[in-house]
């Protein structure tokens, strides 16, 4: 009996020695398939998603300035209220991936404005240029025949480098004079004929004189108030974008 249970008890000792082993094979050979499976792919799965959204992303055709006094640079308003802004985004939300970069100077007068001029081309590459400015000129009492100057000049200097423009129109108030407001208002139509270039008549259209569209200044347009020029002047800038992409 004796030799029969030291023979039952090797042989239990035998599968006690021989189960790990077999247990460390199998591991090894599940890595070795593992490996194979998963390791000699090319990439890594999160690489391909970087790859991919690289390949979704939309390309910029084109680069707008707009250029400007405070109604360009959005005085009171955060960067983002400011219409070059909310025109960027509506481009974009449209299809149309054009950059927007707002080039307006507070205070600025249409003198001003014809003394950076060659500095904003240099230096922001422009494909279209939204060109608003001159209230400055007309709230100073300014001689609107220098007004017609200076947006002369501007607009000579822009076509000379090949850049398609947009020129917004602007309004005087009526109590500058009988004599001045008119003279002043036809500035504008006067030079988009001689250049035959885009002129937005108003600027202001369905803001100016607005309260609820103003600040507290009822000169400024609120963010409501931008809202609108982006309406209001987009048909413009979708026309010349159109036609900048066609060329």
């Amino acid at each position: 009996m004796a030799k029969v249970v030291q023979k039952e008890t090797s042989s239990l000792n035998r599968k006690v020695i021989i189960t790990p082993v077999c247990a460390l094979n199998l591991a090894m050979t599940l890595a070795v398939f593992l490996f194979i499976v998963f390791g000699c792919s090319e990439e890594p799965s999160f690489d391909n998603t970087k790859s991919i959204e690289k390949r979704t992303e939309p390309l910029i055709k084109g680069t707008i300035v707009a250029v400007g006094d405070s109604l360009t640079a959005g005085l009171g308003l955060d960067e983002s209220q400011a219409y070059p802004a909310l025109l960027e985004k509506k481009l974009n939300s449209e299809g149309y991936p054009f950059n927007v970069i707002n080039a307006g100077f507070s205070g600025e007068t249409s003198s001003g404005t014809l003394s950076r001029i060659h500095w904003v081309l240099s230096t922001l590459k422009p494909d279209i240029i939204i060109l608003e400015t001159g209230a400055n000129d007309g709230l100073r009492g300014i001689d609107p025949n220098l007004l017609r100057k200076n947006l002369d000049e501007i607009v000579s200097i822009i076509k000379a480098n090949n850049i398609d423009i947009i020129l917004a129109g602007m309004k005087m108030f009526p109590n500058l004079g009988p004599e001045y407001t008119p003279a002043f208002s036809k500035v504008y139509p006067d030079i988009a004929q001689k250049h035959e270039i885009p002129l937005i008549p108003f600027f202001l259209e369905g803001v100016a004189g607005q309260i609820q569209f103003n600040q507290r200044d009822r000169i400024h347009p609120n963010p409501e108030g931008t809202l609108r020029i982006v309406d209001h002047i987009y048909p413009y800038v979708l026309k010349s974008v159109k036609k900048h992409l066609n060329q």
